[in-house]
């Protein structure tokens, strides 16, 4: 049996749990929902996935190479609120305090440190991504499965290569950042080109292959699958077309040091309830250390 590396796109879950469950409020009166909210999904996550290894992965404060090529990456985003980000805050600790090992760079998001590890992992680890958001999809590959949450924080999607090429109508995981230079991400304030969606994008992709392939064919006065109206946008914005793919491309290598051993998650029951007894889930600790122990439903 092949052994499990979870890698936690650690942001994501933490702003998905923000928003899923209701505030709470601990014995100092911190807000403390988007943490349990948090526990919560990590705790029934390793109990589907079973990892040998684990990785909460974060994104670290600042600008990135993104920002380089792009000034105005992510510039339409509002400011999150103090009581998210100073859950954010507190997450690493808590996953050290659980045996999970941390990660962050600076200059690289989250997605780019998960897609070097999923990369540089060995063939003989299966590697599964945690994640709320649809942009890891791109790093699916024989290996390589993406968890994606969706309802609450409990609620989640196993995608392997069929389950993706199903959700884009065929096309494979690395035709995302294709689709992507298209259709563009306001999430993220990638352009894309304009009045194409998805659905466009998509039909397009599957017509030509890529945006590389797409221009060749337009540069050579061929193109019989578009509108007069949508290679003319095509041909004006071939710069945002281009940019917008690189944007969307998770970065697979960097000088990041990588020392797998360094990631295994030896787990101590008794240690992780006693810090959610700390941090003021107490509910939740007795599931580890209580008389609730018993009926512990997550296999760990």
């Amino acid at each position: 049996m092949k052994k499990k590396l979870l890698l936690l796109d650690a942001n994501s879950i933490v702003h998905r749990a923000f928003h899923a469950l209701p505030p709470l409020v601990d014995k100092e009166g911190s807000q403390s929902g988007a943490v349990y909210g948090s526990l919560l999904a990590f705790f029934s996550i390793i109990s589907e996935i079973k990892p040998h290894y684990v990785v909460a992965v974060f994104d670290s404060p600042g600008k990135t190479f993104r920002h380089k090529e792009y000034k105005e990456y992510k510039a339409h985003r509002p400011k999150a609120p103090e009581e998210l980000v100073s859950q954010i805050k507190r997450m690493p600790d808590v996953f050290r305090g659980m045996g999970v090992s941390v990660l962050a760079k600076e200059g690289l998001e989250a997605d780019d440190i998960i897609g070097i590890l999923s990369t540089n992992a060995s063939s003989r680890i299966e590697t599964v991504i945690a994640s709320g958001d649809r942009d890891v999809l791109q790093l699916v590959n024989e290996k390589t499965k993406v968890y994606n949450l969706k309802r609450g924080v409990k609620d989640g999607v196993l995608y392997g290569k069929e389950e993706v090429e199903k959700r884009y109508e065929g096309l494979p995981p690395e035709k995302i950042t294709d689709i992507k230079a298209l259709e563009g991400d306001s999430s993220d304030n990638i352009p894309g080109v304009s009045g194409i969606g998805e659905k466009t994008a998509i039909k397009i992709i599957k017509e030509y292959g890529s945006i590389e392939d797409l221009y060749n064919a337009l540069e050579k006065g061929e193109g019989s699958a578009l509108s007069d109206r949508q290679r003319e946008i095509l041909e004006e914005e071939k710069e945002k077309a281009f940019l917008s793919k690189s944007l969307a491309t998770i970065k697979k290598k960097d000088s990041l040091k990588i020392k797998f051993s360094d990631f295994i998650f030896e787990h101590d029951q008794r240690k992780i309830g006693k810090l959610l007894k700390d941090i003021g889930f107490s509910a939740l600790a007795e599931r580890f250390t209580g008389e609730k122990k018993k009926n512990l439903k997550l296999k760990l």
